[in-house]
């Protein structure tokens, strides 16, 4: 009774805080020293002695290095001509296919995704093109909207993603497997997208009219789709192949990234100086926050928490499926008001040992984690990924989640295929490992 006690002490404690409209990273910090002050008995001055230690500790930590690299190279991306290429380049390949370039929607995403990290930047930067075209064509706008939302929450689960850097400093797994780990559970959302947009558009066709005419031949989209997939080699390719650790091909990304702008003269100043300002601020919002969860970490495991939590939650005898619907239906009611990053560093000290102690591996869970996160992407109040679309459509926030519900199904259902099919994740790492 007194570890249900303390959780919910400081469940209750991070809710005020929050609520009030502290910032997450202030917020953090009061819940992580109020906790050892107020839950363990701590001396003011013994609490922030311990903190101080745990601040310097995770601020230096060479993992969290990747992190403005991959942003960085993100922001330039997002400034230059990529999505016009991408689009340019996909149509020639998607207009064969049932649905036509609504399917520019869910594979531009998933190529982005893999030179971004980021869900809003992977919607904006497709959508900022996607979104007029197909517009323009006569495309039914709930598919089109809606196929976007969910696709542009890929930029999570395929890597490079900045979720998945932030779950395996905090649970001490490899970035690389995670990486790894993600592709596959990513291709097989990316699919399900596909194969839904086929399945409506061939039993109402109205919906996607297609274009017999299309400018662009098969060898020009292939130049086109070039300096995106010369990224993906080079920045995945490095890490699976062992080459790089994920902070090394991130500086490589920017690099290439950086010489291919120029030699396409798209580099400026006022662009490098704006992708900068944008990749400090992101960076710094990240890293803080992701500093400040281990502190509220070290408070928990020095109020033994989540030890003790996950001892209470193995008492319950909880099958290992009713543990994961519970995990599953907590983190989709966070991600209504969280954004992804933040439900992460928040929920993982007490997550995490009960995951451990339910017998889960911490790799697979990693991947579930993130999906369930994706899912609040596209989720009002707060799903992002439905702010985003507003200012690239003006449509309302009602009519943009709405198109996004198959989507947001589709997802779930990846979730439970994972679930039941764990080697989806696992497989990949284990082969490249071996």
């Amino acid at each position: 009774m007194d570890t249900l006690f303390a959780a919910a002490g400081v469940i209750s404690l991070i809710l005020l805080v929050l609520g009030l409209g502290t910032w997450v990273f202030a917020g953090l910090v009061i819940v992580a020293l109020g906790s050892l002050v107020w839950l363990g008995d701590f001396s003011p001055e013994r609490a922030g002695l311990i903190l101080s230690r745990i601040l310097y500790r995770a601020g230096s930590s060479w993992e969290l290095s990747a992190i403005p690299l991959f942003i960085f190279m993100g922001e330039l991306i997002f400034r230059s001509n990529i999505s016009e290429r991408l689009f340019r380049g996909l149509e020639p390949w998607t207009n064969r296919v049932p649905g036509g370039i609504l399917h520019t929607n869910v594979v531009g995403c998933a190529l982005f995704a893999a030179v971004s990290g980021s869900s809003a930047a992977t919607t904006a930067t497709i959508g900022k093109i996607t979104t007029t075209e197909l517009a323009r064509r006569g495309y039914d706008r709930n598919l089109s909207i809606g196929s976007l939302a969910g696709a542009g929450s890929l930029g999570l689960l395929i890597p490079p993603s900045i979720v998945m850097i932030v779950y395996g400093v905090q649970a001490e797994v490899s970035i690389s497997q995670l990486f790894m780990a993600g592709v596959l559970p990513g291709l097989l959302i990316a699919l399900l997208y596909s194969g839904y947009i086929v399945a409506v558009t061939l039993r109402q066709p109205h919906r996607a009219p297609r274009s017999l005419d299309v400018a662009t031949t098969v060898l020009q989209s292939l130049w086109l789709l070039a300096p995106v997939l010369l990224l993906i080699v080079l920045v995945m390719g490095s890490i699976y192949s062992g080459v790089a650790t994920p902070s090394e091909a991130a500086a490589v990304g920017v690099a290439v990234t950086i010489v291919l702008l120029a030699v396409e003269r798209q580099l400026s100043w006022a662009m490098f100086r704006e992708a900068l300002a944008g990749t400090v601020l992101s960076a710094t919002m990240v890293c803080s926050i992701l500093v400040a969860a281990a502190l509220l970490s070290t408070a928990m495991g020095y109020l033994h928490l989540p030890r003790e939590l996950a001892s209470y939650i193995a008492s319950l005898e909880l099958t290992p499926t009713m543990l994961l619907l519970a995990l599953a239906l907590f983190y989709i009611a966070l991600g209504l008001f969280l954004d992804g990053i933040s439900i992460t560093v928040m929920s993982l000290p007490i997550t995490l040992p009960i995951v451990i102690q339910g017998g889960f591996d911490p790799l697979w869970f990693g991947i579930f984690l993130v999906i369930m996160v994706e899912l609040g992407q596209i989720t009002p109040p707060v799903g992002f990924n439905l702010f985003v679309l507003q200012g690239l459509t003006g449509e309302r926030i009602g009519r943009i989640a709405y198109s996004a519900i198959p989507f947001f199904a589709l997802m779930c259902v990846a979730a439970l295929m994972v679930s039941i099919f764990p080697n989806i994740v696992l497989w990949l790492p284990q082969q490249l490992a071996g």
